[in-house]
């Protein structure tokens, strides 16, 4: 498969597997961004993608930022059809600004097949033993 991306400006940073066998692809910043503690921010990319019809990109955290600097992804998923900037939403869930400066990553894009379902509405659904236990119903 081939991911068409586009350069809305010279110094873009395409996006990248850091090592072979990777899941997901670096996305990087094409701003410098102050977040506050607290704060949500969108954070430019500087590039647009051609996602094939039927795929999706899908956003994550990167694991560093989220541990390290609890940094966490807000965006989550492009779809096929749009051919706008791809933006990254990050929210700062600690007590410290932290700068994120121009060229590094951000967040990371895994590429993956999108089923498309048909909606059928019905009065009753199959019962399991899980039934409607959610949210910490199946212990610690």
């Amino acid at each position: 498969m081939i991911l068409k991306v586009k350069k809305l400006s010279s110094d873009s940073v395409l996006p990248s597997y850091a090592h072979p066998g990777d899941a997901g692809l670096d996305m990087f910043a094409n701003e410098k961004v102050k977040i506050l503690p607290g704060q949500a921010v969108k954070i430019k990319t500087g590039i647009s993608v051609e996602i094939p019809k039927g795929y999706v990109g899908l956003v994550w955290d990167k694991s560093g930022m989220a541990t390290n600097h609890k940094l966490k992804k807000l965006s989550g998923v492009i779809d096929s059809g749009y051919r706008g900037e791809v933006l990254l939403s990050l929210i700062n869930l600690s007590n410290v600004t932290y700068i994120l400066e121009k060229g590094h990553k951000v967040s990371q894009m895994l590429i993956q097949k999108v089923e498309t379902v048909k909606i059928k509405e019905v009065k009753n659904l199959s019962e399991t033993k899980r039934g409607k236990g959610g949210f910490g119903s199946t212990g610690k």
